[in-house]
Formats: C-alpha cells, structure tokens, sequence
C-alpha cells in the first residue's frame, strides 16, 4: 500500500481512538509514526523524533509551570475575584471580558500564542472558579487570541504580509487583520451563544460562590508572596510585548524568581502540572510531521483540488487549509505552502480574485487554532484546572477545530465569491 494513503490512514486511526477510549492518543501517535516511519519508510528514530515540537513543549512546559505556581499560592484565585468584580457580578459578561482582553492584547504586538499562553490561566481559572463552562471559556479567550493574530504588529501578520508581498499582492495588511479579527468575533460570539453564554447572567454557579455576591464574603487580601507573583507575570507581559523574549523562556525564569523569593513551590507546582496533555499534542505532532515526509499531506491536498471551481475555490482553499491547520502549524507550515500557489491557482481557474484566495486561506487556516492540536487550543487545555475533565475538553475542542474547517469554507464561499 501506498505510503501516503498509510499515513493519513494512521491519522484517522489516532483520532478516533481518542473519541472513544482513555488512551493516551499521544502515546498512541508517537508508537505509529515509529512504526510507520521506521520499519516503513526507512527512516531512523532519529529522523521520526524531528519532527517533535521542542519549541511548543518549552512553552508549555514554561507557562503551565509558571501559571500552576500562581494558581497553586492563591494569587489566580484573587485575580479571577477582581475580574469577576469588574464584570459587576455578571458571569455572562466574563468570557466576554476576555475575548476582548486577548483581542487588544494580541493585536499589541504578541500575536495569538503568546497572548494565549499569558491569558488562558487566569481564564480557565476564572471559569472554573465561577462556574462558566471550560469549553466556553476556551472558545472566548482563544478566539480572541487569534483575532489579533494578523495584526501588521504580530508574527503571523508579519509573515503573513511579507509571503504576499512576495507574490505581488501589497498594501493588504490592514484587510488581512480586519477579516481575520471579524470572522474570529463571529465564530467566538456564535459560540458564546450557542453553548449558553446568555444563560450565565441568570444561572447560578453550583458549588462556588456566584458573582452575585461576590462582595459579601470576606475580600481576600493580596499577601507580599501575591504581589511579587503579579509582578512577574506582568514582567513576563511587559517582556514579551516590548523586548519579543520568548514567553516560554521567561516564564521559567518567573518560575525561578518565584521559587527563590518563596513566593511559591515548585515541586508542588511540578506534580500539578498537565503532563498528560502535553504528551497528547506533542505525540500528535510528531505523527504530522510524519505524515508530510510521507506526503499523506500532498494526497489530501490533490484529492481536494480536484473538485475546485472558479466559483468554489475560496470554499475549497479554507476548507483545504483549516483541515491541514487542525494538525500542522499555521504560521509555519500552511500559509508558508499555500499561500505562493495563489497566483497560479488564480490564473487556472480563469482569472479569481487574489484577494479572495489570499484571504481565505488565512481565514480557514486561523478559525481551526482551537484545536488542541493547534498552539492556541493547546494552551487553553493545557491550562485547565487539574481533575476538570481534560479528556472532555480536549474532545470538545478538536471536534470544535474540525468544524471549524466548514464554518471556515461556509463563510468565504458566501464573502469571498
């Protein structure tokens, strides 16, 4: 059988196994892409284990450490007061405050992973504090997150505007961000009510105390070991905005700052830590890399081609694009590839429009990041509280993700025609 067709095939094996049992689909992904890679295709271990994540596991690892340490000293449960607070007791409006915060943020200049990695603790933290589901939660900060993401300031926006330049096509930015940031609000909002959002402002949290009377017990006060935990995240914030440090890199350095000063343990922190998630998206992400040497990736991509139109092509580019994204990088992987045939696409199909090709792919490819698959999703997940049913979620999330790839085609098909 044809190596191409083994892999994809391997694909779907490892999602569907991770729909209906308890196993770990990252240990799974990581024992195929072996098996497939090296008694199939020739390759070494070596070779099969390059395509591990090292940089979104340094992340996540860093992060995770860092949030879990101001989780696990009580200075996320304060902040998630004060911000249901600001919201004047309406847990409805909540997800909300943060879809706007990731938005804002992201569009600064962090760009949609770093703003996530700095916003998905105290969000998910806010959300099971209060009750707000986990999943609606992640919808809403993620989203938000990759609203900014094509900001002219951010990575993606800058490597984005930079492959279009490339292929002629100047003097985009400001509508790349502008579609990106309204078809983010579109789907996040048509989330917000679709799983309940409005419920939240009349519905009672069961077993934490409701925003409602959040003012009636006893405030808790912020401790010095609080204060210097705020600080380093919020140096973390400062760093990543201003000096582009590498928001994994610096949160083990807060992590350090905090253990030093005794604001916080780390060994406590360590063993709360999502290990299980991590290997879940790193094992899935070495199986992808495995899946483009074996150009199970190309045959998917030919497969689909073939049913392209002039009047179909911006369905099919998204749809195209946010399938491959689910599991491959955005930034670094499907933009960079697809984004350089638009010319050629453009003049075989009879003259489409650029734009409209351009333009829907980066909207298909983006609406997908909430897979958990996906650095945005990812990070939502991995920060969701310990025992809060992280297989659920990551489920809910990659089922999200998929749909997302039809959302995506539904909505350039009916703007992009």
């Amino acid at each position: 059988m044809n190596l191409a067709v083994i892999s994809v095939a391997a694909l779907v094996l490892a999602i569907l196994v991770s729909c209906v049992t308890s196993l770990n689909v990252g240990v799974l992904a990581l024992a195929l892409a072996w098996i497939i890679g090296v008694y199939l295709a020739d390759l070494s271990v070596g070779e099969v284990m390059g395509g591990f994540p090292s940089q979104l596991f340094l992340t996540l690892a860093g992060v995770t450490l860092l949030f879990t340490m101001a989780e696990s000293n009580g200075t996320l449960r304060r902040l998630a007061d004060q911000a249901v607070r600001g919201c004047r007791g309406n847990r409805g409006a909540v997800p909300i405050m943060f879809f706007v915060m990731a938005a804002t943020l992201a569009s600064m200049g962090p760009g949609n992973v770093s703003t996530a990695a700095i916003l998905a603790p105290m969000a998910m933290t806010t959300a099971k504090r209060f009750g707000i589901p986990l999943f609606l939660m992640a919808i809403m900060v993620g989203n938000g997150a990759q609203a900014g993401s094509l900001s002219p300031f951010a990575p993606t926006g800058v490597i984005v505007n930079g492959l279009m330049v490339r292929i002629g096509m100047t003097g985009y930015e400001a509508q790349n961000y502008v579609y990106n940031a309204l078809a983010h609000a579109l789907v996040a909002f048509g989330g917000y009510f679709l799983f309940g959002g409005l419920k939240l402002f009349a519905r009672q949290p069961s077993g934490e105390s409701s925003p409602q009377d959040a003012s009636t017990p006893a405030k808790e006060s912020f401790e010095p070991r609080h204060w210097i935990t705020l600080s380093v995240i919020v140096a973390l914030l400062v760093s990543v905005i201003f000096g582009q440090v590498n928001v994994g890199m610096g949160a083990f350095l807060g992590a350090v700052v905090l253990v030093l000063s005794r604001s916080a343990d780390d060994v406590e922190a360590i063993k709360k830590m999502p290990w299980g998630v991590m290997v879940m998206v790193c094992g899935m992400t070495v199986l992808i890399a495995l899946l483009e040497k074996a150009q199970g990736i190309d045959l998917l991509v030919s497969l689909i081609a073939k049913v392209s139109t002039p009047a179909t092509v911006t369905a099919v580019v998204a749809f195209l694009t946010g399938l491959i994204s689910v599991y491959s990088s955005t930034s670094g992987v499907v933009l960079p590839a697809f984004l350089p045939t638009v010319p050629g696409l453009a003049r075989e199909l009879g003259g489409a429009d650029l734009f409209a090709i351009a333009t829907s792919m980066n909207v298909g490819a983006h609406l997908v990041d909430m897979s958990p698959l996906s650095t945005t999703g990812a990070l939502c997940l991995a920060s969701a509280p310990a025992g809060e049913g992280n297989r659920t979620l990551f489920n809910q999330l990659l089922a999200w993700g998929l749909s997302m790839s039809v959302v995506g085609a539904i909505v350039c098909y009916l703007f992009f025609v």
